[in-house]
């Protein structure tokens, strides 16, 4: 080698380059430096990934004698040619060995004004055998390699090139590449013709290089940047569309520093993409909602365009939500709109009109879901968008305008009269500001007329309607003809004449309600929903002059309008309902002929409505799939997957984890205050159902699981009666009725058509007598009769009570008629008869029975805390006493314990529930109505709530027996989700429970323990401890103490037999969207709190749900004297 000796050489080290700019401008794959030296021989350096700040670190090795060139690839891997040049310098050896051992800066002719240049290393060393880099002359000087760098500045040769490297070749990519370059260059000078070419060049390109090839990054970035232009000159959507996806996939795909990624998240990069799309028309289809996901991930959180970017996705997910539906929508627009309020503090010019945005999609959401909370944020919002909007300002009507209906609609849920009348005061305000010739006056008045209408319906208040109606009036002269809303304000108009006529008696205003309902009608087509409203306004202007006038033609036309709007077939058949429902009232006041026709109608609507099938095995399911939503819901996430385990392993741990970490989710929001961080919860919520309800729809691809979690059908409840009828207590507006489910064979359906009259409070043990008097002699006759000559069930057999609505707060076990027959011997009651047990559902019954397979040696532990902690409630003198009781009438074999005082704490209490099969209970219990999963024991430290009990999956539990008050009642306003202490420990699989109905009285409780057990126990089975032995053991107590015990606190105590389930089936987004009141209402039976007496009925149409009144009243027994 030139200039040294013939053992030594010279190591030249490249440590580094810098200011490396392209002359073409074209984005590299890398830069690499290429030195030759006087024998001919190359040498190659590793190609290195240019950083953001267009330098290069290598730290290669190499003995050359020299020249150096710095060169750009277009290919990260194989490389198609040797680059373009960068640089290029020639120097001596005498000039390298000149710095010593310390690097040195080389420099290199300048590009765009800036030299290049590279950091290397000289030493003198000895004689190197590693050639590593060296390049064979045939590889370098091959002819595809000579075009490839003439092509840098040729066109015609990089066609050649392409010739030369077919679709076969593995260089064809890096061909279509380079081609696509050079006809861009084309284009920038404004060659439109060639952008075309450019962009499926590199489709192509790009499809040769798939996920994870290392030039896929760079052929992405080259297809992007040539849609870019093509959309710049042309404007065309799709190509930023895909210009979108591209950057979405491009950015993971390069690390932070790199030279690419600085050039891609650049203003004529994402920053150009992200602003075009903002600029797009809305768009709600499917494509257009994924283009604003992506351009939202485009934006990371700072980004300067992120604010107009939530902009631009929340006002297409709420005409999205509106044309399909899809609460999620709603939900993702609420989330983009909270960031979008907390980017704009205060002082942002745009902070008014977000916190509009976000207040009326809240809206939206409260008409869809009623959550109370989302309309008084929404209020608070309006409220701060007005404040921003000052006197003098722009918007300020419109503020205005915003502000009031949701203060009406407030008003409308909770009946406050400052609502309606802050809303009258917005409204008068911003009528000044849409002064006569406003194109949006008209709409301010009704606004203000619809206002003052509420405000006299509710104060009664004449100047109110007064105003109102000269209100519509204005509003209707200013309302175009063929405006599509036109008919609104006519039959609103007429409403209110209406009212006006039943105080004035003025024949003028019904006449002219009359005429604006014809108005109306005419105005609208025949099949137009609203030609309802028409009939039914008409049908009360003339009901209303019939009652002053008493004209019988007025009668006859009112009730023609009855049939009218009875029959219209475009409304929603709960109107129609509703409507038939009035007519057949009004038809028996007034005696009108009509009245069976109108209940007939009404019927055949119901019937239309509800009943898919005819049968009553169909309403059972119905009916069945209706009640225990809570415990159903809650169930699903902890459905025994024994069977699913063996079958699919995977299935069933997909299953497992997913039900957890929804339980978890679903448990910890309900702690969450903060609404953003709960409109999280509910999206995560959501997300997690989802992916849950996926792997449920495998489970049922598999053929034994084919109805996994579905509703059951009547075969599958028809178990539930395998031992013993069960007999379900259903209330309605018009009857009450029972159906019998036999142990085989079809159900049988029981009607009482008659009310039954409603005895009142039983404070006293007669109003209690009384009430179990009228349930014998109204209810169970029928009954009786069907289980002794239909199905000739045997005296003291088994039966099971299925309470619905208000049956579940009456003792249906202990109806007895308290009467003596002729030769004076005691008329029997039901207990007399029969062995009762109740459930909440049958799906929970037959639940218990699948679970009896496995036996395990019984443990019993007796839970018992007489001295609560301080302010938690009053002593149990006789705890300690009962708990010695039962611990020594359970079986000496059996492994029995004890916990009381000090260490009947929640924790220690959980852990025996845990550890032991059966359990006796007894201490303070204490039932929320309005908090039922907060219901509690009282232990000595913490509450043991529903909450906790839930939280425990003891799969071997046998019985618990609740020595407690209130463990057995549940909610009053939802009878029918049966949310009680016992049924939690039900929940939990305990399979046998005897819970009580209202105060236990611990004095004389204890007789009825002391019985209970004895029977349970008996000494002529000795050591067997059997809980289906349960119910018989409590009827034969309660017979046995009827002495001791008065009748209050004999019937308090109540079987429960079921363990809560999955079988019951219910769409897990239900509970998002329903409120507690809603998801026990089912099919055309309707069910309301067993308090008194209602007259009122109608359907609720905002929930599509008839709301119906109840037939009993009473309540419970509270301080019945012993």
């Amino acid at each position: 080698m030139s200039g040294s000796s013939e053992m030594r050489c010279i190591k030249l080290e490249v440590i580094r380059g810098k200011n490396l700019i392209v002359p073409s401008l074209r984005i590299p794959a890398g830069i690499y430096v290429l030195i030759n030296d006087d024998s001919q021989r190359r040498w190659k350096s590793a190609i290195g990934v240019l950083s953001s700040d267009r330098s290069v670190e290598w730290g290669d090795t190499v003995s050359p004698a020299l020249s150096v060139e710095i060169k750009a690839s277009y290919e990260s891997d194989r490389m198609l040619g040797s680059g373009e040049v960068i640089g290029k310098v020639r120097m001596s050896w005498d000039e390298l060995l000149d710095h010593g051992d310390e690097p040195f800066d080389l420099s290199f002719p300048s590009v765009y004004g800036v030299h290049p240049s590279l950091t290397l290393k000289a030493a003198v060393v000895q004689a190197l055998d590693d050639q590593n880099g060296a390049l064979p002359d045939s590889l370098v000087d091959c002819e595809i390699t000579r075009c490839i760098d003439a092509g840098h500045a040729q066109f015609a040769e990089y066609v050649l090139v392409l010739d030369q490297c077919p679709a076969s070749h593995p260089d064809h990519a890096a061909a279509l590449t380079n081609l696509a370059w050079t006809c861009i260059l084309g284009y920038i000078r404004n060659h439109l013709q060639d952008i075309d070419t450019t962009i499926s060049l590199f489709h192509d390109a790009l499809v040769l290089h798939p996920q994870c090839h290392p030039d896929r990054p760079l052929s992405i970035y080259n297809l992007a940047v040539a849609l870019g232009w093509r959309h710049n000159k042309k404007s065309t959507a799709v190509d930023i569309r895909e210009a979108a996806q591209l950057y979405h996939e491009l950015l993971p795909l390069c690390p932070e520093g790199t030279y690419l990624r600085s050039i891609v998240v650049g203003p004529n990069g994402v920053d150009y993409v992200i602003g075009s799309c903002n600029n797009l028309p809305k768009d709600t289809s499917d494509e257009g909602i994924h283009l604003r996901r992506i351009v939202l991930k485009l934006c990371p959180l700072g980004h300067q365009l992120r604010l107009k970017a939530l902009d631009r996705f929340s006002n297409a997910l709420k005409p999205r939500f509106k044309r399909h539906g899809n609460i999620d929508h709603l939900d993702e627009g609420i989330q983009s709109l909270r960031e979008a309020v907390s980017l704009c503090l205060e002082g942002h010019p745009n902070r008014g009109t977000y916190l509009n945005n976000l207040a009326m999609v809240l809206n939206i959401r409260f008409d869809h879901q009623g959550k109370p909370d989302d309309l008084d944020e929404a209020i608070s919002l309006y409220e701060e968008a007005l404040r921003l909007c000052h006197v003098g300002h722009r918007y300020r009507d419109s503020s205005l305008s915003n502000l009031g209906p949701a203060l009406v609609t407030r008003f409308d849920k909770r009946g406050d009269i400052d609502d309606i009348t802050q809303a009258i005061s917005l409204y008068r305000e911003a009528l000044t500001l849409r002064p006569p010739g406003n194109p949006h006056r008209f709409i301010t008045l009704y606004n203000i007329a619809l206002a003052l209408n509420k405000r006299y319906d509710k104060l009664d208040v004449s100047e109110d309607l007064n105003e109102a109606i000269d209100r519509y009036r204005e509003s209707l002269r200013l309302t175009r003809l063929d405006h599509p809303e036109r008919h609104r304000t006519l039959h609103s108009l007429s409403s209110a004449l209406s009212s006006r006529f039943t105080q004035t008696q003025k024949n003028e205003d019904v006449e002219e309600a009359i005429i604006l309902c014809q108005e109306a009608l005419a105005s609208l087509p025949l099949l137009h929903p609203e030609r309802f409203r028409s009939y039914t306004r008409l049908q009360q202007a003339y009901l209303s002059r019939f009652r002053v006038q008493h004209n019988l033609p007025d009668l006859s036309l009112a009730i023609e309008n009855f049939r009218l709007a009875s029959r219209h077939p475009t409304q929603g058949f709960p109107s129609r309902i509703k409507g038939a429902i009035d007519w057949a009232r009004q038809a028996e006041v007034y005696q009108h002929e009509s009245d069976l026709e109108a209940y007939q109608t009404c019927f055949e609507l119901l019937n239309s409505h509800v009943m898919t099938r005819s049968s009553i095995i169909a309403r059972l399911e119905l009916m069945e799939q209706g009640r225990g939503q809570h415990w159903s819901l809650a169930s699903r996430l902890k459905t025994p997957v024994e069977d699913l385990e063996s079958a699919n392993p995977k299935l069933a741990h997909d299953f497992l984890e997913l039900s957890k970490r929804i339980f978890d989710v679903a448990r910890s929001s309900a702690t969450i205050t903060d609404r953003a961080a709960a409109d999280l919860a509910a999206t995560e919520y959501t997300r997690l159902t989802r992916q849950w309800e996926a792997v449920v729809a495998e489970i049922r691809d598999l053929r034994a699981f084919s109805r996994f979690l579905l509703p059951p059908l009547y075969k599958d409840l028809q178990a539930a009666a395998r031992h013993g009828p069960v007999i379900i207590f259903i209330a309605s507006q018009y009857s009450c009725s029972a159906i019998v489910v036999p142990t085989s064979g079809e159900p049988h359906h029981i009607s009482w058509f008659s009310r039954i009259a409603s005895p009142g409070q039983y404070d006293t043990r007669t109003d209690l007598i009384v009430l179990l008097r009228i349930v014998w002699d109204e209810i169970m006759p029928p009954i009786v009769n069907v289980l002794e000559n239909v199905l000739k069930l045997k005296r003291r057999s088994r039966i099971w009570l299925c309470p619905t609505a208000p049956f579940t707060s009456i003792p249906l076990h202990a109806a007895n008629p308290f009467r003596k027959k002729a030769d004076h011997s005691k008329e029997p009651c039901l207990e007399d008869l029969y062995v009762c047990s109740y459930t909440p559902t049958l799906s929970a019954l037959v639940r218990s029975r699948q679970m009896t397979k496995r036996h395990i040696t019984p443990s019993f532990v007796a839970i018992g805390q007489g001295q609560p902690g301080a302010g938690k409630g009053k002593a149990l003198l006789a705890v300690d006493s009962e708990l010695e009781l039962v611990h020594s009438l359970v079986p000496a074999t059996a492994n029995r314990s004890t916990i009381s005082g000090d260490a009947a704490t929640r924790t220690g209490a959980l852990q025996a529930l845990k550890e032991n099969t059966w359990v006796h209970l007894a201490c303070l219990g204490k039932q929320l109505p309005t908090k039922s999963y907060n219901s509690h024991f009282v232990t000595r430290d913490e509450h043991l709530t529903l909450l906790d009990i839930m939280d425990r999956d003891i799969p071997h539990a046998e019985f618990a027996f609740l020595s407690a008050c209130h463990t057995a009642v549940g909610d009053k306003e939802t009878p029918d989700e049966v949310i009680h202490l016992a049924a939690g420990l039900q929940f939990s699989r305990f399979k046998s429970v005897v819970g009580t109905l209202w105060e236990v009285d611990d004095a004389v409780a204890k007789h009825v323990v002391e019985a209970f057990y004895k029977y349970m126990f008996h000494p002529k089975e000795a050591g067997v401890m059997d809980y289906t032995k349960a119910a018989w053991a409590l009827n034969c107590a309660t017979h046995a103490v009827k002495t001791k015990v008065p009748l209050e606190q004999r019937i308090i105590f109540i079987h429960i037999e079921a363990v809560l389930s999955q079988l019951t089936h219910a769409d897990m987004r239900t509970n998002r969207s329903r409120s507690p009141c809603q998801s026990w209402r089912v099919a055309a039976w309707t069910y309301g709190p067993f308090v008194q007496m209602v007259q009122t009925c109608g359907w609720d149409e905002d929930n599509d749900t008839y709301l119906g009144s109840t037939i009993f009243g009473g309540g419970y027994p509270t301080g019945v004297p012993g």
